[in-house]
């Protein structure tokens, strides 16, 4: 059985906003105003207060892109949603994760 190989990104434990901010394609203010708007992201902080996001972080930030950016949901709808949730759509936003790479590998082949 092949083992898969480990990339820099699955043994880093912990991502700074700008990172984030490249992963989402979003602006760095938006991650913070969505971390004020919604309660359940908490990112460690360093002592100099800089934010240190994990996967967990990352995958609500997805859920949240995908409820406000893709579905058109408000901000109250979101945290509606994402409330009523009985459990974790991880697996939901993972799969939707990999298409976008997938595209995105797609979209920069030659023609």
């Amino acid at each position: 059985m092949a083992t898969k190989e480990k990339t820099d990104d699955d043994l880093k434990r912990y991502y700074s906003i700008g990172e984030v901010a490249t992963k989402l394609d979003v602006n760095t203010s938006l991650i913070r105003f969505w971390e004020n708007e919604f309660a359940h992201i908490k990112p460690n902080k360093n002592s100099r207060g800089d934010r240190r996001f994990t996967k967990e972080n990352i995958r609500q930030l997805r859920e949240v892109y995908h409820l406000v950016r893709e579905r058109g949901f408000t901000l109250e709808g979101a945290r509606r949603e994402i409330a009523s949730q009985s459990e974790p759509r991880a697996d939901k936003q993972d799969i939707i994760e990999r298409l976008r790479e997938v595209r995105r590998r797609l979209e920069a082949l030659p023609s």
